[in-house]
């Protein structure tokens, strides 16, 4: 995200308006172990991940049968038009005792959901910028969860330490300043700020690929931010987005509690205690042209007038019972779910 000045957090919302930044939030709709992009059909799945979107998810969901808009009832995002599934892992605190308890979501600056992310997407920073939104059917992932080297990381997956809850002062763009690619290794007394950016360049045939992955890819040259173009292999420009998920970790700051070797505490719900494992997860499920209209339209914030909008209420409302019935850490654990 290219930020112009550095402001303090609080200014998100005016941020979001005077960059053309869609920008809003999608309320928690379950906590599950399913993954119908990775592991499709599998219940199962190898470990837990935190979902908003429409609330026909289920483990076995087929490109372009499968359609979100019209077997949806609801959906967690503000942005009523918006039945896409958006996931990542889950964050677990693992005691000094080996228990494990699950650490909670929060809602960003400026928004009223409950838990959940903030979902970005971009246009573009340039007054002519056009993208293309994506097909029924589409769906990609970036990050590796096996991942556990920094070298090996994809582009735009951060970690940003916040020194208070109101984000002041304000550290810039994302993945710049004193962003880092592994877990943060000291308490951050306003919990952290994950963020997950995905490719912006696709190859305008597959709506998935075996890896999820080589159907889409960076700018040619430059970056997204500086208006890069596509390479011919992926000519088509499709919205940036960019997942913000607000963690808050402050109930674990007590060094007494963490190894007694002071390693960070820490783990992605695969068994990730480095960081580097950070991924995300998108099934494509705006109804009919909304999208397209949405950027088309320059829509910024949460409020849009091509767009619908529900309450925030009703998007908290939008929830989920857990398909795969087991013990979540709210509690504490003595082992990660699926481990």
């Amino acid at each position: 995200m290219l930020l112009k000045s550095l402001l303090p957090a609080a200014a998100a919302v005016q941020m979001a308006a005077a960059q053309e930044l869609m920008r809003f939030g999608c309320s928690q709709l379950t906590l599950d172990r399913i993954d119908p992009l990775v592991e499709p059909g599998n219940m199962p799945s190898a470990h837990m991940h935190q979902i908003i979107g429409g609330n026909s998810l289920n483990a076995s969901m087929k490109p372009v049968e499968y359609d979100p808009p019209t077997v949806s009832t609801c959906t967690s995002c503000t942005y009523s038009e918006d039945f896409s599934n958006y996931w990542t892992a889950n964050l677990y605190f693992k005691a000094r005792n080996g228990s494990y308890k699950r650490v909670p979501q929060v809602a960003n600056l400026g928004l009223n959901v409950k838990a959940g992310m903030t979902i970005y997407y971009i246009r573009g920073y340039q007054p002519n910028a056009k993208v293309t939104a994506f097909p029924p059917g589409f769906r990609m992932l970036v990050g590796d969860p096996m991942n556990r080297q920094a070298s090996t990381m994809q582009k735009g997956l951060c970690y940003r330490c916040e020194a208070n809850m109101q984000q002041n002062p304000f550290g810039g763009a994302p993945c710049t300043g004193q962003d880092t690619q592994a877990f943060p290794k000291a308490p951050c007394g306003g919990g952290w700020r994950v963020t997950v950016h995905f490719p912006t360049c696709w190859d305008g045939k597959n709506l998935d690929s075996p890896d999820h992955k080589t159907h889409v890819t960076y700018p040619a040259s430059g970056t997204f931010e500086s208006g890069g173009a596509c390479p011919a292999s992926h000519p088509v420009k499709v919205p940036q987005i960019m997942y913000e998920i607000m963690i808050d970790t402050r109930a674990f700051n007590n060094k007494a509690e963490w190894p007694a070797d002071g390693s960070q505490p820490f783990v992605w719900s695969m068994n990730d205690t480095t960081g580097y494992g950070l991924h995300g997860d998108y099934l494509f499920g705006w109804k009919g042209d909304a999208l397209q209209r949405a950027m088309d339209g320059k829509c910024s914030g949460d409020r849009c007038a091509p767009l619908k909008r529900q309450t925030d209420q009703e998007a908290i409302n939008c929830i989920k019972g857990q398909s795969v019935k087991e013990e979540i850490g709210d509690q504490w654990l003595d082992h990660l779910p699926g481990w």
